[in-house]
């Protein structure tokens, strides 16, 4: 795996830590532990100042997931998530001047289409330095594929090109194809995905209406796949697969097997890595702070040895820049895309 392009783009925000940093030796987490357990002792209710909550912010680093809707982009949900957490922590206020600075980094590893759902991993401090490893790790879906129709995009959010008949088309007929599809095989990817053409996205150029030649096939892994449901014309498929694998083509070549043609009706990524949907997925109600350090912890046995975190030295430098900053690693093998914000 090789990153064909990176672009940064930044924007400062400022933070006041100076009031967390007169507790010597306790972090952001304990802080606000002994604010909670103060205020229970006196009936009153917990108080946690906005500095103590943007210094436990900026003291998150690891890798969690985050359930991603149906409609937005993968990068458009991460915003969603900066900005909770920015606005939880108070970030940024006007009197927060002439304070210390510090570095936000928040990302993704894997882009989900907008028109599909499921588990987005994201990392967050050093955590966004791991996120190359979930590009090339395996995934799982569950996708509805729809007999019958072939659309521009290769799934239900685009223009029908073809419709053919399905009819005589039985279970086994597709049990039966599903082995030439399992293992090291070569597929074509659609046109509209977030590969590039002279650093253009294909998918913009393909909206522009300009003329866009396919990519020759190259080598994906598929570990398994299996037929779930089957009542024309849907179909109902759970594969298992490697980075840089398209389900939209899956779909489309199978529809093509059967000498008709195919488009996926709906998408959903079950697990990324050791990440499920079901255990580890955060919905949208629980991207706090305190949740995400939760998730954070409960996440960090799930990685494998080689990528713990490791303890990073105090920051030194009275200057930090809080920045969100834009970096994108797009994957030569397909359209993941590592987005740091």
């Amino acid at each position: 795996m090789a990153a064909a392009e990176a672009a940064v783009v930044s924007s400062s925000l400022i933070i006041d830590t100076a009031p967390v940093s007169e507790i010597a030796g306790t972090t952001a987490a304990t802080a606000a532990a002994a604010v909670v357990a103060a205020a229970a002792r006196t009936g009153a209710e917990p108080k946690v100042s906005k500095a103590a909550m943007a210094t436990k912010l900026l003291s998150l680093s690891g890798v969690f997931a985050v359930h991603k809707p149906k409609g937005p982009t993968s990068a458009e949900l991460l915003n969603r998530l900066k900005e909770k957490l920015l606005a939880e922590a108070g970030m940024p206020s006007p009197e927060w001047t002439k304070r210390k600075k510090q570095t936000l980094k928040i990302g993704h590893g894997g882009t989900l289409d907008s028109a599909a759902r499921g588990v987005l991993v994201v990392g967050i401090g050093r955590g966004t330095k791991m996120l190359t490893s979930m590009l090339s790790g395996s995934k799982r879906y569950i996708a509805i594929g729809e007999l019958g129709k072939a659309t521009d995009t290769l799934d239900s959010t685009g223009k029908v090109t073809e419709e053919k008949p399905y009819d005589k088309i039985t279970q086994e007929d597709i049990e039966g194809i599903l082995q030439k599809f399992t293992g090291n095989i070569m597929q074509v990817p659609p046109l509209y995905s977030a590969l590039k053409k002279d650093g253009q996205r294909l998918s913009t150029l393909m909206k522009r209406g300009e003329v866009v030649e396919a990519k020759p096939a190259r080598p994906v892994t598929v570990y398994s796949i299996s037929l779930q449901k089957f009542q024309p014309p849907f179909f109902t498929l759970d594969v298992e697969c490697g980075g840089g694998f398209y389900i939209r083509s899956l779909v489309s070549d199978i529809g093509k097997e059967l000498s008709s043609c195919a488009s996926v009706l709906e998408l959903t990524r079950t697990k990324q890595g050791p990440f499920t949907l079901e255990e580890h997925a955060l919905p949208e109600d629980k991207w706090t702070i305190d949740d995400i350090a939760q998730s954070l912890q409960h996440c960090s046995s799930l990685l494998p040895a080689d990528l713990a975190l490791k303890k990073s030295k105090p920051e030194e430098s009275n200057e930090q820049v809080l920045s969100c900053e834009y970096i994108t690693l797009n994957e030569t093998k397909g359209d993941d895309v590592i987005k740091t914000f």
